[in-house]
């Protein structure tokens, strides 16, 4: 499911109203709907502006709430993780957001926008030296620094002095990682602290594999699905991150200047204590996974900052005899679990919102979701996301 493209929809948006509120004449981008507010002009009276501004506000404003109640459909799964509004499903939660959310920019590429940040983290930046806070267009521009390494020093020395004020509990899980953000090239504009990245509401990267095993020694076509185990994480409940959930067998993010195949073979022998020959025989790259999600109260930290996020994935079918075990402190350990086993930990809301998309993912990789199966099509488009912003 493609998005529109932003800049495009901002056309639409008046300027001069307050945010988040909402323009009384405004219906719909589809001009069929004029039809219908002409068949419903007897509706019942509009409610007062305030009314309006405060049922926006709440719908923008309110925190993600994870399910909490009975089994999870495949499309729940999705929703949960693919959380950001489409303009096609709700086009005035859309606009909403839209209206709410500052764009990230470099004053080298004015048009382009990299990430949206909340309000109240763009409000952090007025008046400090570099940026350039736009209330009016809604925007956070980077206006120093003619290249990606002076760039780079610049959002280091902010995000080191956000850190210092204790202002962002997420700058709390600090990791001295560096995450890469995309110009419209391909090129490289910038790196930035990866706990800090969901501050600024960029695009980041991952990798995720799904290790199996096959029990039996007949791999006809018809006994695949049933002699098939996986090989289940389970997050350490110390985790600062879903504590405690179960994750695919492998998964992190991914540096810059690293490539994916090379960040899965280090995070294989890290978390998995997968050996690096094991896993480059046998390890089959198998696309991505892509969705933009809102985070809640589980990823620790500020909620319903943003985080639009592509997972390179990975297979990887191991022998019997091979047993990934815990090498770090991030995983608690592993279960060995059936097809079966493995949806029913779905249906319980038991994985990482994330790593239920890369097993959907693989359920269709290897034809144990269907076009049997209720929502196929929106499942498989919703797997792969269009961002709005310049990617890798």
């Amino acid at each position: 499911m493609d998005s529109f493209n932003l800049n495009k929809l901002k056309e639409f948006i008046p300027k001069e109203l307050p945010i988040p509120s909402w323009p009384t004449s405004h219906r719909s981008m589809n001009p069929d709907d004029e039809d219908e507010a002409a068949n419903n002009r007897n509706a019942p009276p509009v409610p007062p502006k305030s009314d309006r501004q405060s049922s926006m506000s709440a719908m923008v404003l309110a925190e993600p709430k994870p399910i909490t109640s009975g089994p999870r459909t495949n499309l729940d799964l999705i929703n949960e993780c693919d959380n950001f509004p489409y303009y096609q499903n709700n086009a005035q939660l859309f606009f909403a957001c839209v209206n709410t959310y500052y764009g990230l920019y470099v004053e080298e590429y004015p048009e382009v926008e990299l990430g949206y940040l909340l309000p109240s983290v763009a409000a952090v930046f007025k008046g400090l030296p570099d940026w350039k806070v736009d209330d009016d267009d809604r925007s956070l521009t980077l206006v120093t620094g003619s290249n990606e390494a002076e760039r780079s020093r610049i959002v280091a020395a902010t995000c080191e002095a956000m850190r210092a004020t204790g202002h962002f509990k997420i700058l709390e899980g600090w990791r001295n990682e560096l995450y890469p953000v995309y110009g419209p090239n391909r090129d490289l504009l910038f790196s930035v602290e990866r706990a800090a990245s969901s501050l600024f509401g960029i695009v980041t990267y991952g990798v995720h594999m799904t290790a199996y095993t096959m029990v039996k020694g007949d791999k006809a076509e018809q006994d695949r699905i049933k002699d098939m185990r996986l090989w289940i994480a389970r997050r350490a409940i110390t985790k600062q991150t879903y504590g405690g959930m179960l994750d695919n067998t492998v998964a992190g993010g991914m540096a810059t200047g690293e490539r994916p195949l090379e960040c899965m073979v280090r995070e294989c022998e890290e978390e998995a204590s997968l050996q690096e020959d094991v896993v480059r025989k046998s390890l089959r790259a198998a696309g991505t996974v892509t969705y933009f999600h809102v985070r809640d109260h589980r990823a620790g930290g500020e909620t319903r900052l943003l985080e639009p996020e592509c997972q390179y994935v990975y297979d990887l079918e191991l022998d019997e005899d091979v047993v990934p075990k815990p090498h770090d402190d991030e995983v608690e350990g592993f279960e060995l679990k059936t097809v079966e086993q493995t949806k029913e930990a779905l249906r319980n809301g038991e994985f990482k919102p994330n790593c239920a998309l890369v097993l959907l993912d693989f359920f269709v990789r290897h034809g144990i979701l269907t076009p049997e199966d209720d929502g196929y099509i929106e499942i498989i488009a919703r797997l792969h996301r269009k961002f709005e912003f310049p990617t890798l």
